[in-house]
């Protein structure tokens, strides 16, 4: 009985200060992805570790995330902008990004699961104190679990709501939601519970299946930037354009599917006067200037920003997107093969052949409109297709090939995907085009758009280079001879130009 009067000293590495100290120290100093592997195997060490006073073992997990929060940074940066990581390398930094939030917001809610279990001891109230900072720690981890599946296009799953929505009621309930504090040492700022969990909302809605990764984290950045200024509350306004059940572990949703019963836990959010600043944002960076205050992470050309800001700007607004075409439900099979040199050659009339071949891909065609179409393929093998990647595709039993580009991309459960694709054309053709340069003879490749443009232009999808605004190309147009003058770049993709010109009879 006597023994019991003294507390039970943790049997734990980390409890002896001079090794903390140490371990941290190797930590701090480390290669990032070793460093986030080794932070990864203490935190599943310290699940089971016991006799720690509770704001010992508090001080110890936030010493460690401190610890990593460069290291995710530069695996972020990496994983982001290198270009010369392997697929394996890229699965590996995925990985342990990933896990890492998952496994330290893990460890922050079993501090707070471990104070209401013991709320009177001395641990327990000198944790108290700490509450805020815990609760949006956990948010803002979750948080990063949402940003990392969007940059492979994974699915958020009900879990992941249902933590988000959770860890934002319970600080409500205990007046800790709109606390404001200093997230990390290294963070510029303050932000709370609410304003993580508004982000994540945020940033889930604005549709990041049909950005590029890249693009992604600049989005994630722009609703960092504005979020603070949407609107956020129990009531359904006359401006509200989304709702969430809190409570209920699904993703938030557009007004335009009502939530039914009203339930304690909804809530809902409209940018409010956002829009008006995200409009005046637009309106600088296309006179190339952008705000001191914007932290993007580092610095962009207006013609990097601007689709983003665009994009965000369709999905902010009071009225959702709407589809130019109607969509017909269908179930047929399709071939597809990706790549520029793929497409020259399918529509050159080497189809038979590279239809057959391993590098071909299978798709079910799930529905159609005259814009495009939305599959479903494989992706057991986790590779994923590249937004803005040019295809050409054939329907199974049919003989004409399509053209088109994948805009939007999702991974589903049971290693499936579903992939959206706008079609360019249906009547596309192989040519080579002839620069009127003196002493330049070498003939481009090109694929004519014979479908789809306005009148008096002609739309020509190049190899990656090949458009050049002070070129003139000589071209055989249905048999008749004339001139193309360069007219603007419509869009770039990873290996190909889709580029507009004027006809104009040879002089």
């Amino acid at each position: 009985m006597i023994l019991k009067l003294f507390p039970q000293r943790p049997d734990h590495p980390l409890a002896d200060s001079k090794e903390f100290k140490r371990i941290l120290a190797e930590i701090l100093v480390d290669r990032p992805v070793n460093a986030v592997e080794e932070l990864r195997g203490w935190y599943q060490s310290l699940k089971h570790a016991e006799n720690f006073r509770l704001d010992h073992y508090l001080d110890v997990i936030r010493q460690l995330d401190d610890a990593a929060q460069p290291h995710l940074r530069r695996l972020e940066r990496d994983y982001l902008h290198s270009l010369h990581l392997s697929p394996l390398e890229q699965q590996r930094l995925w990985t342990e990004s990933y896990d890492y939030w998952g496994e330290v917001a893990a460890l922050y809610r079993l501090c707070l699961q471990r104070a209401q279990l013991d709320p009177k001891s001395k641990g327990t109230e000198r944790f108290k104190g700490a509450l805020p900072l815990v609760m949006t720690r956990v948010q803002a981890a979750l948080g990063a679990q949402v940003r990392w599946l969007a940059y492979r296009y994974g699915p958020v799953g009900e879990d992941l709501w249902g933590k988000l929505g959770e860890t934002y009621l319970a600080a409500e309930a205990a007046g800790h939601a709109q606390k404001p504090v200093q997230l990390y040492p290294s963070v510029r700022g303050l932000s709370s519970v609410a304003q993580h969990y508004l982000h994540s909302l945020v940033f889930f809605t604005s549709s990041m299946d049909s950005l590029l990764p890249q693009q992604i984290d600049l989005a994630d950045r722009l609703v960092a930037h504005f979020s603070p200024g949407f609107v956020f509350s129990r009531d359904c306004r006359p401006d509200s354009v989304y709702w969430v059940d809190a409570g209920g572990g699904v993703a938030p949703a557009r007004l335009a599917r009502r939530p039914g019963v009203s339930r304690p836990c909804l809530r809902f959010f409209s940018p409010g006067p956002t829009l008006t600043a995200l409009t005046e944002l637009i309106h600088l960076v296309e006179r190339g200037e952008v705000p001191s205050d914007l932290n993007l992470g580092g610095e962009y050309p207006p013609k990097v920003l601007l689709p983003v800001l665009h994009h965000l700007r369709v999905y902010w607004a009071l009225q959702p997107p709407q589809r130019r075409h109607h969509r017909h439900s269908v179930k047929t099979r399709m071939a597809a093969l990706d790549g520029f040199d793929h497409c020259y050659a399918v529509f050159a009339g080497a189809a038979g052949h590279l239809a057959g071949e391993a590098g071909a891909q299978h798709w079910l065609v799930e529905n159609v409109s005259l814009g495009g179409f939305r599959a479903c393929l494989d992706d057991s093998k986790g590779e994923r297709i590249k937004l803005g990647s040019l295809f050409s595709m054939q329907p199974e039993g049919g003989e004409n090939w399509l053209l088109g580009v994948a805009r939007r991309f999702n991974r589903l459960a049971g290693g499936r995907a579903v992939v959206g694709v706008q079609v360019l054309s249906r009547q596309a053709r192989s040519v080579e085009l002839h620069p009127r340069r003196s002493g330049f003879s070498t003939a481009i490749p090109g694929i004519y758009l014979r479908d789809g443009g306005e009148p008096g232009l002609v739309r020509i999808v190049l190899p990656q280079g090949g458009f050049n605004v002070r070129e003139s190309l000589d071209f055989n147009l249905e048999g008749r001879s004339c001139v193309l003058i360069p007219v603007e770049l419509e869009e770039s993709g990873g290996d190909y130009e889709i580029a507009r010109f004027r006809e104009q009879s040879p002089g």
